[in-house]
């Protein structure tokens, strides 16, 4: 199966997720809090990572039950692939992200998410380039 070019940007495996969690703190959006981390090169054999692009960002979402029934759930989903999509060329290191929404998201006006999304990015962006790039986690 040939991954789509929206799925080489998504966060996938739980240990990519956990890595992120390890790695970075808690921070915190009007709609939203995010982790996120600059990934490294390689991984811990010494081998560059497989399948995975070196340099383009990629994004989790993390949507709990506590946030309503399945068709809810699934409603902010939708909603905050399509705002990442449309942000995601903000990244240009290679980063792993992971959004947690707020269940006002759902109601939220799509243009006001989208806002939202881009100043997450930014920050993240700025921080990034600011820490150097460098893939060292912190709190070790």
């Amino acid at each position: 199966m040939t991954p789509t070019p929206n799925s080489i940007f998504r966060l996938r495996k739980h240990a990519d997720y956990q890595r992120v969690y390890k790695a970075s703190r808690k921070q915190f959006a009007k709609q939203m809090s995010y982790f996120y981390m600059v990934r490294p090169q390689l991984g811990p054999d010494g081998e560059p990572l497989r399948g995975v692009d070196g340099a383009a960002p990629r994004v989790g979402l993390t949507v709990g039950k506590v946030m309503g029934k399945a068709v809810d759930r699934n409603r902010i989903k939708r909603r905050m692939r399509e705002a990442v999509r449309k942000n995601l060329a903000m990244l240009h290191l290679p980063v792993d992200v992971v959004l947690h929404p707020r269940r006002s998201v759902i109601d939220l006006d799509f243009a006001t998410l989208e806002r939202e999304v881009a100043g997450v990015f930014r920050a993240i962006q700025r921080a990034a380039e600011k820490r150097g790039g460098d893939v060292e986690p912190k709190g070790r």
